[in-house]
């Protein structure tokens, strides 16, 4: 009888165990875009891209796992606008956030979740750990990485970890070079282990086990030749007489417009080089707001200023370049060059303002918001 007994207490224990780790594992949610989700630490090791899509979801790009991660952040409290912000030495507080100096952080990528327009930040520290902060007034709270609702798809034939460029550096940081999420896809940018390695991948989300991809090739006039394996730096898309195209733009500056529709079915698909502007420079973060019913581009560069491109003057353009753009000359679609210099990252703060990071002249890195009726 006692051992019978026994068994029912030890049988008990177990259903209530299984039952509290099923809890854990599986949040309860009704939102089906979380559904999915489990609960625990993702494994992030790497962090090269932040975007946000609905509800608050948070993607990220890991290149060094070669993967894409969506995580609840459950900051999905709605905020229509928000106050300006400038917040002053921000890579010190980031830093002291983290108990750290800020010689022994970079800041990968900035992100607004459009929900709550709160700034959220990567972070990689010195000793390799990947971080994520947002920002609360002038505070900056630690997301937590490692006990988060999360999902996660892995690139399909990522660019090798042994992979060298013509310099020998690895490009296996490049497997993930921009992402966004577009019309219920999370678009992805970057190499691949294919011939023509430069790639361009979509993923519906939520995730499944389906991904699509097409690697791609431009004429890059400033090199005066076709090239298949620099990767997209920065994306936007733009609407062009009723279709969607990717507007890519690539280090020593071409800029491209690729059909969406092509790019799918492991493709190789040619784009249309519509710019150059401007060698010795990389493209850093590229975003659209809209102005009078209209949109319009914004790209900060590693050597330009930030670079403002009228919707009006892209579908106007109806050509391509196919000869050689001698020296720092520049051709195709024209550009506004703003007294915005040394700007690292940019995003959408709500519908009249944006955000960005900025280095002074004075080696002071400032986060500071601007209408847009001012760029």
């Amino acid at each position: 009888m006692k051992k019978l007994i026994l068994g029912i207490v030890i049988c008990g224990m177990a259903f209530i165990t299984i039952s509290a780790i099923s809890k854990k594992d599986t949040p309860t949610t009704t939102n089906p875009l979380t559904a999915n989700f489990t609960v625990g630490n993702p494994g992030i090791a790497s962090i090269n891209a932040l975007s946000f899509g609905p509800d608050g979801i948070l993607f990220i790009g890991d290149s060094k796992n070669a993967a894409v991660y969506a995580l609840d952040t459950k900051d999905n409290a709605t905020k229509s606008n928000t106050d300006r912000i400038v917040v002053r030495e921000i890579d010190n507080k980031i830093a002291a956030s983290l108990g750290t100096t800020s010689d022994k952080i970079r800041v990968t990528d900035m992100a607004v979740n459009p929900v709550s327009k709160t700034v959220y930040f990567s972070v990689n520290v010195a000793d390799g750990t990947p971080v994520v902060l947002k920002l609360n007034g002038e505070n900056l709270e630690n997301v937590n990485l490692k006990d988060i609702g999360y999902s996660k798809i892995n690139l399909t034939n990522p660019i090798s970890e042994d992979k060298k460029d013509r310099r020998g550096r690895s490009q296996r940081a490049s497997a993930i070079s921009d992402l966004k999420y577009h019309d219920g896809k999370v678009m992805v940018t970057g190499l691949s282990n294919e011939e023509f390695s430069s790639t361009f991948r979509s993923m519906p989300f939520p995730f499944t086990d389906a991904q699509d991809h097409a690697s791609l090739e431009i004429y890059h006039a400033a090199h005066a030749r076709f090239e298949t394996y620099a990767p997209i730096r920065t994306f936007s898309v733009v609407n062009i007489e009723n279709k969607d195209y990717l507007m890519a733009s690539y280090t020593c500056t071409p800029l491209v417009l690729f059909p969406m529709d092509d790019l799918k079915g492991g493709t190789h698909v040619k784009g249309r080089t519509v710019a150059e502007l401007g060698a010795g420079n990389a493209p850093l973060d590229m975003i659209t707001f809209e102005r009078d019913g209209k949109p319009h581009f914004l790209m900060s560069n590693s050597n330009r200023p930030v670079m403002r491109i009228d919707y009006e003057d892209i579908i106007s353009f109806k050509s391509e370049l196919t000869e050689p753009v001698k020296g720092y000359d520049t051709e195709g679609v024209s550009y506004t060059n703003l007294p915005m210099v040394n700007v690292l990252q940019l995003d959408n703060l709500d519908a009249n303002n944006i955000v960005y990071l900025q280095r002074t002249a004075g080696g002071e890195l400032i986060l500071i918001s601007r209408p847009t009726n001012r760029v």
